[in-house]
């Protein structure tokens, strides 16, 4: 990184003391276009960018950075402050994988590696941990660990296939039944979530992109002469392509367009464990990975966990554990059954995870086929969607990368043919 780069990233993290990391530096602050009284609002000229993304968590933070890399002139839009806690990009830890078994998503898992290594360069900070992970999956059937494997094989994925005696071998803190197998990948990992994407977000601004926060866009209106007018809380602005990655608020901005997605909103949670003294050598991260529970069968619920990371604690969650929402009825509770059904499950598999220490709760956004969003809406090619279906973290910088290029050059470099809008979806258009 240039040396004179690097001091600016440092003083303005150093200065920062307001929600925007880099309020003190002008030409980087969000509000530097912000009007100062409501009257210049309704009097200015309309500003104009290439590029406007609407929702500033990880997959629009990236977004953002990618297009300000490449040039553009970008203007990201978040509702709430940088850093919430009401989406689904916050907390310490989210899992790095290319072990999926559909080999879309191991595409292109793969080229979020290379992009997340590309961020630590620029930044000269480390964003991932890697650990090796486990997936375990059941013997037989469409979902089994052979249909992994081939899914893996057909994209060149370095993995191992063991049996229960042989994990319970090499990692003695689990307790794996005989009714599964075991998919070792060594690239398996973490990303500390919330430090990565502060870091993306220095670097759209470090780049030329302005972020502002607290500032709700209530309608993007594509334009007879071109490109998108973009309605926020702090007056109107036009871009020539928007990108929409407003997770559960997506189809609010759709709707006026005639489009709305399957969406589900759940209110979901992790619990962390706190391993008596004498058991926590066995769970650090390099005796104890990443891991998955895909089920003895297909009817199981799935699970997940970490090893000790950051703090002497092991977390876990379940996927999916549909507790329904809106974004509006959000309690910040966690369910008490979601706790009972993952610490009766953790008991089996992990014995001696210890105590429970803490709940917290996060927010999953899903559609039916949890399927990637990647894809300009089909009558509104100058608006993008990108939709993570509650799995997209690992994949936020490649996600981001996609719909900059989709966004500037009309075409992505991977193949996002399996990422378009679901079928069917209510429809006027």
């Amino acid at each position: 990184m240039p040396l004179a780069y690097k001091s600016k990233l440092v003083h303005a993290a150093s200065n920062a003391n307001s929600s925007s990391l880099f309020s003190s530096n002008p030409l980087l602050s969000p509000g530097n276009s912000r009007p100062s009284t409501k009257q210049t609002r309704h009097t200015m000229s309309v500003q104009r960018f290439d590029v406007a993304v609407v929702g500033l968590g990880a997959l629009g933070s990236s977004a953002a950075y990618q297009a300000a890399i490449k040039g553009a002139k970008v203007i990201g839009f978040e509702q709430y402050e940088l850093g919430h806690v009401r989406g689904a990009s916050h907390d310490t830890s989210r899992i790095v994988r290319t072990s999926y078994g559909a080999p879309e998503f191991v595409a292109l898992a793969r080229s979020a590696y290379k992009d997340w290594a590309e961020i630590e360069r620029r930044s000269g900070l480390k964003m991932l941990t890697i650990t090796g992970g486990v997936v375990f999956l059941p013997k037989e059937g469409p979902n089994g660990s052979h249909t992994f494997a081939n899914s893996l094989d057909a994209n060149g994925i370095p993995y191992e296939l063991v049996d229960a005696a042989e994990a319970n071998r090499r990692w003695p803190g689990f307790n794996v039944p005989d009714s599964v197998d075991t998919i070792y990948t060594p690239d398996t990992g973490i990303a500390h979530a919330a430090k990565s994407v502060t870091t993306i977000q220095y670097l759209a601004r470090g780049s030329g992109a302005i972020l502002k926060d607290n500032t709700r866009v209530d309608a993007v209106v594509p334009q007879a002469s071109g490109g998108v007018l973009v309605k926020t809380s702090q007056g109107d602005f036009h871009a020539k392509k928007v990108i929409i990655a407003a997770d559960a608020w997506t189809n609010k901005l759709l709707k006026p367009l005639g489009v709305e997605l399957p969406i589900t909103v759940m209110q979901e949670q992790v619990t962390y464990y706190k391993p008596k003294p004498e058991h926590e050598a066995r769970f650090e991260s390099d005796k104890f990975p990443v891991w998955i529970w895909g089920g003895a069968d297909s009817s199981e619920k799935w699970f997940y966990g970490f090893p000790l990371y950051g703090e002497p604690t092991l977390k876990a969650g379940q996927d999916a554990g549909r507790n329904d929402i809106t974004p509006e009825e959000r309690t910040w509770v966690p369910s008490e059954r979601l706790r009972k059904e993952l610490t009766t499950f953790v008991n089996g598999l992990i014995p001696d995870h210890g105590e429970e220490l803490r709940t917290v709760t996060c927010q999953y956004t899903i559609t039916p086929d949890r399927q990637f969003i990647i894809s300009p809406m089909e009558k509104h090619k100058d608006i993008i969607v990108a939709l993570g279906n509650a799995h997209a973290f690992k994949f936020a910088p490649a996600i981001g990368r996609v719909t900059a290029e989709l966004a500037l050059e009309g075409k992505a470099t991977d193949d996002l043919s399996k990422f378009g809008f679901p079928q069917p979806t209510t429809s006027k258009l």
